[in-house]
């Protein structure tokens, strides 16, 4: 099965591993959230775990549960104010050096290889790495860690609904749909919008 490949993945790189992956580059509100696992104990049940994004959130949800069990795991979080602050791509960096260092905290794990998921190495971070192009179709802890940081960051933005009523973030999960444009453009950015990504549809200078 394909999710074997994913573990024959990991197993090929070592069993002292970490994956890391995140969510929420894309939306106009919200924090960035990544997470950081490393495989307690192997089981057919973890054969479900895929890349976020082909589950749907049920599923998601659900295999949130067994990830728990079966992984350590660390998460990492950078604000809609670090994102304005610094850029959305050095945001996505902080968030996975916090994933990893609260990890670390727990397997007390120093020399260990992190698999991170896409084209780039995670800035600042010392310790040996290797970025994965599409890292949470082809491993099973970037998997799991994509899993993690989707379903934590879902989890916070309806929170946050129930603070915006209006704004229906948990619907659209901060993303930039039709109706979440219209209400800011009508109502304005909340405090947990990102004003370095409201430029275009307020029409005024994202400094303000």
């Amino acid at each position: 099965m394909e999710n074997n490949l994913l573990y024959q993945f990991d197993l090929e790189k070592g069993k002292e591993i970490i994956g890391v992956d995140e969510a929420g580059r894309g939306p106009l509100a919200g924090p960035v959230v990544a997470a950081a696992v490393k495989l307690k104990s192997y089981s057919e049940e973890l054969q479900e775990i895929n890349d976020s994004k082909k589950l749907t959130e049920k599923k998601r949800e659900r295999l949130f549960d067994k990830i728990m069990e079966s992984f350590e795991v660390g998460v990492g979080i950078a604000t809609p104010q670090e994102i304005d602050e610094i850029n959305i791509l050095n945001a996505t960096f902080l968030a996975m050096r916090r994933a990893i260092e609260e990890l670390k905290n727990k397997v007390g794990a120093d020399d260990i290889l992190i698999l991170v998921d896409g084209n780039f190495k995670i800035r600042e971070y010392e310790g040996k790495q290797e970025a994965v192009i599409k890292g949470d179709a082809k491993s099973l802890a970037i998997a799991a860690a994509s899993i993690i940081a989707k379903v934590t960051r879902d989890r916070i933005l309806v929170n946050e609904a129930e603070k915006y009523p209006e704004y229906n973030f948990e619907k659209h999960k901060g993303y930039g749909t039709k109706a979440h444009r219209e209400v800011l453009v009508k109502l304005g950015p909340t405090p947990i919008h990102r004003k370095s990504f409201l430029k275009k549809i307020l029409g005024t200078d994202e400094n303000n």
